[in-house]
């Protein structure tokens, strides 16, 4: 409690400048009154803190500096009558590092009419009510200081002041607002209100304020002190509903990008079909295809299609509300991000425009020249045909860059064995610590059957026997294995079949829908037994289906490749569309907008998942404007094409459950786990050398203390909870609005107790950030290197009758490399994936919170946060152990990865680790 005081400012308030000047002395506990002065307790000694990891910095408390406060005498008032006195705020405001020249030109003329009255005006609400007019207490409105003589400082934050009268019975400030009469945006950091006898008064704003030409209202920010609903001070009940229904907008009308409006609409701007059918999308969302909520933009709908809504194609901005955009650090990582991936489109592009016979790799050489020649270094490419570029501001970043943009970095998977990805134990190893450690299960029933209707897609048994795995199972019986938990599968199968005709269809794609079957040694490694390739049932004659198990010699070497590398083109695929895209990104959307329109800011729930929140709404719209719009990069670069959205949109459908997305569920639905109520975490893994799932189980355990402490402080019982009219509409809206087509299902948990309202605050904490981690940094380490992990196929395995296979036989690795994407799709794909891997310089990683000693007024909730963090720093060191300990040999040995996707803390750039709080990138 102490270390929360400390920070909270009852200490801080003593040591200031403002007050130590003054003869006031203000009053935090017994008091006396003597000749008019207030008197206060001295303070206990303070604590010492351990600091935490420094991402960002911290923005100064400027409120309690002596340059930036000046003393204010206040004289008490005789309790008979009111009377007036001085205190200060200190704004401390967040400068943008690159200004256009309309932003300057802008600056200089709100300087200049500062002196005019055009002024940012500030206003103090009290928590409590006037007896006489029924209104809350306000203060005067008072100008915010010297910002025409600040106007040209170049510091990363200004600290402004402002001075205001308040009567002395004006109570506890909870609430100010602020009105911005300058041309320009400016962002708003944080407020501190010294001068009450409670000490500093923090409104941690963190918000863009718009001019008032664009937005005429005023903006409301409150204190950092909690409150829930019904516990809302009479002087704050009307701005809390004002703030809320303002946020809520009314659903109508096309959004500015100054907007602040949260709504709901459906996926229904992917395609673009004024330009062409080709480029028509289905909807997503409602009856004909279930899907998740995103955030409505109200654009028009297109020419051609009144049901689609028109795109904004970039570099045009999407909307989304103004403080879910990227501040400039993240920005400049996107957009760096976005260089490469222009020049890596349009090289290959030129290459292949000069040479038609070099749209493919010749050999794997080529694929590692990428890394250490660069690609404009290995075309040939001279500075003079670079000038020729239509791109002068890429040409001119080029050397900015150091040229180190247009080359690529050698991929992890390579750093240790260029040969790896080769070996079967890597093969399997990655279903279990790779990038998409989530969809492997055990098998409970050989051989295994599909759940597809027969009528449509033919018989439901697999083409696997006992004779094709019976050799591999260490002298077991096909019975025996499966009793032990011995057999595992990735079974890929019923994601891709219904779609195989389509996809088959489309030029340079070639896929199967697959099953591969692993055995668990006794080491704890696993090994593929093999591999099931079906395609379309089309006939009673028809071999639709195929095994291929470990070679033998060297047809079945290449034939084995193949397989593999077909085994990845599916797995690629439903890691993308469906466990990366889904599951974090798409299926959070919806609580986050709710969270937005029915919670307030000062609810405690709300603020607990605010950091996990952040830059979700971005990344998402920015996905749906490049990566999963129609001929966007998913499109371009996986095997589904064109149909990728509508086998992520099948999947939610026929698996996606909310109520199976906590770590604990997952593992136990995929049988990769039991429940187990003497181990640690209440399971036991079958696999105990699971790196996902070890590390996982760790840090879910620690969101899942520190969430259950959040609640417990603020709803003892769980009446507390349902009487809750914010928290039940938060959850009402995401599930029957956000999730509405699966809103009848009756898996959904209720929100009726204190142990579901754990598991649900838990489960989105986890979803938005070592989940999502799990899945998404380790895409270049891992992907970057194409032949380990194909993101499209454009050949099947030729069978002997085939006119392909005398080609096959005649040069294996052509046909090879001719069946993985050819060179503009690598390039293209590797240079997005480098952009999606990487973590910007402002990343705020699990354990951490800008502010995070005044984020919440709730001294004893700082407390259990840093507490929180001490634990996420001890699982970092548990990682690092586990990753030098040979006896994991998943994670540790000659040419083995460790597994620090879940360790979570990084530096910028492309790490394969740290855990973001949010689905930032």
């Amino acid at each position: 409690m102490a270390m929360g005081k400390e920070f909270m400012g009852c200490s801080i308030i003593e040591r200031s400048s403002f007050v130590s000047s003054t003869k006031v002395f203000l009053n935090h506990g017994k008091s006396f009154n003597n000749n008019n002065m207030f008197w206060v307790k001295p303070l206990q000694k303070r604590r010492v803190l351990v600091p935490l990891r420094k991402v960002v910095k911290q923005p100064v408390v400027a409120a309690v500096s002596e340059d930036l406060v000046k003393a204010v005498s206040i004289v008490s008032a005789p309790e008979e009558k009111a009377e007036k006195f001085k205190v200060r705020a200190v704004v401390t405001v967040k400068n943008k590092n690159k200004e256009e020249f309309k932003d300057k030109i802008a600056k200089h003329l709100d300087a200049f009419t500062e002196k005019i009255g055009r002024n940012i005006v500030l206003q103090l609400v009290s928590t409590e009510i006037d007896p006489k007019t029924k209104a809350p207490k306000t203060s005067n409105e008072a100008v915010l200081k010297d910002w025409s003589k600040k106007s040209n400082v170049k510091a990363e934050r200004v600290h402004y002041t402002a001075e205001f009268i308040v009567n002395s019975n004006f109570g506890v400030p909870g609430a100010i607002t602020v009105r911005n009469k300058h041309q320009m945006e400016f962002f708003l950091e944080t407020i501190t209100i010294e001068g009450f006898a409670c000490g500093p008064v923090h409104f941690p704003c963190n918000s863009w304020v718009q001019s008032s030409k664009d937005h005429s209202g005023k903006r409301i920010f409150f204190s950092n002190k909690p409150y829930l609903p019904n516990e809302t001070p009479g002087g704050l009940r009307s701005l809390r509903e004002k703030e809320l229904k303002e946020i809520r907008g009314d659903s109508t009308g096309v959004r500015k990008l100054s907007d602040r409006v949260y709504d709901f609409d459906v996926y229904n701007d992917l395609g673009n079909p004024d330009k062409g059918i080709d480029l028509a999308r289905p909807k997503l969302g409602g009856e004909k295809i279930p899907y998740p909520r995103r955030c409505r933009t109200g654009r028009l709908p297109t020419n051609t299609d009144l049901h689609a809504e028109s795109r904004v194609e970039k570099p045009l901005p999407m909307y989304v509300p103004r403080d879910e955009q990227f501040e400039e650090s993240k920005q400049d990582t996107f957009s760096a991000g976005r260089l490469k991936a222009v020049l890596h489109n349009l090289i290959p592009s030129l290459k292949a425009s000069i040479s038609a016979n070099n749209h493919e790799f010749k050999g794997f050489a080529d694929i590692e020249n990428l890394y250490s020649e660069g690609v404009l270094l290995k075309l040939g490419l001279q500075d003079e045909l670079l000038k020729k570029l239509p791109l002068p501001k890429v040409v001119s970043n080029i050397h900015e860059y150091n040229r180190g943009i247009i080359k690529y970095d050698t991929p992890k998977i390579l750093s240790k064995d260029r040969f790896a990805w080769l070996r079967d134990d890597e093969f399997a190893r990655q279903a279990i610590a790779g990038i998409n450690p989530v969809s492997i299960e055990r098998l409970t029933v050989f051989p295994p059957r599909s759940k597809l209707d027969p009528e449509i897609y033919g018989p439901q048994e697999s083409a696997l026997k006992e004779e094709h795995i019976l050799g591999s199972l260490n002298g077991m019986t096909v019975q025996q294995a499966l009793e032990e938990n011995k057999l595992f599968i990735l079974d890929h199968h019923d994601a891709y079949l219904p779609f195989l005709d389509r996809i088959n269809a489309l030029d340079g794609r070639k896929a199967y829908a697959t099953r591969t079957i692993f055995f668990l040694t006794y080491l704890g490694t696993l090994k593929p037994v093999a591999i099931e390739l079906s395609l379309p049932h089309s006939g009673p004659s028809s071999r639709s289906k195929r095994v291929v198990t470990p070679a033998v010699d060297a047809t079945t070497n290449w034939m084995w490749q193949l397989a593999k590398a077909h085994v990845c083109s599916n797995d690629a695929g439903v890691h993308q569309l469906v466990n990366h895209w889904l599951r974090t990104h798409a299926s959070l959307e919806p609580f986050i907008l709710a969270a937005h329109r029915r919670m307030s800011a000062m609810h405690p729930i709300f603020k607990l998942l605010d950091p996990h929140m952040r830059y979700t709404l971005e990344i998402n719209a920015l996905a749906r404007q490049s990566l999963i719009n129609a001929d966007g990069v998913i499109e371009s670069c996986f095997t589904p094409g064109r149909y990728a959205m509508e086998i992520s949109a099948a999947a939610y459908k026929s698996s996606w459950r909310f109520d199976m997305e906590s770590l604990p569920a997952d593992l136990i639905r995929r049988g990769m786990a039991v429940p187990d109520p003497a181990q640690p975490h209440g399971l036991k893994l079958l696999i105990e050398d699971y790196p996902y799932a070890t590390d996982g189980l760790q840090i879910w355990a620690a969101i899942e203390n520190w969430v259950r402490t959040y609640v417990n402080r603020y709803y003892p019982n769980s009446s507390q909870i349902c009487d809750d009219r914010e928290l039940q509409a938060w959850y009402d809206e995401s599930v029957n609005v956000g999730h509405s087509d699966l809103s009848q299902e009756s898996w959904w948990p209720t929100l009726d107790n204190v142990d579901n309202l754990v598991s649900i605050l838990t489960t989105l904490i986890w979803l938005a950030s070592a989940q999502h981690a799990a899945l998404n940094f380790g895409q270049y380490p891992y992907g970057g290197y194409v032949p380990n992990r194909p993101p499209l196929m454009r050949r099947l395995i030729p069978d002997e009758n085939d006119p392909e296979y005398a080609i096959f036989l005649a040069d294996p690795q052509k046909y090879f490399l001719s069946a993985l994407p050819g060179v503009l799709q690598s390039t293209k794909f590797m240079a997005v994936v480098d952009t999606l891997s990487t973590h910007s310089p402002d990343e705020e990683y699990l354990g951490e919170r800008t502010q995070p000693s005044i984020w919440t007024g709730d001294t004893e909730i700082v407390d259990a946060f840093y507490e929180f963090s001490a634990e996420i720093r001890r699982i970092e060191k548990e990682i690092d152990r586990k990753n030098l300990d040979t006896s994991l040999r998943n994670r540790c040995g000659a040419g083995v990865l460790p597994y620090e996707l879940l360790a979570p803390s990084s530096g910028p750039g492309v790490t394969c680790r740290g855990v973001p709080n949010s689905v930032s990138i």
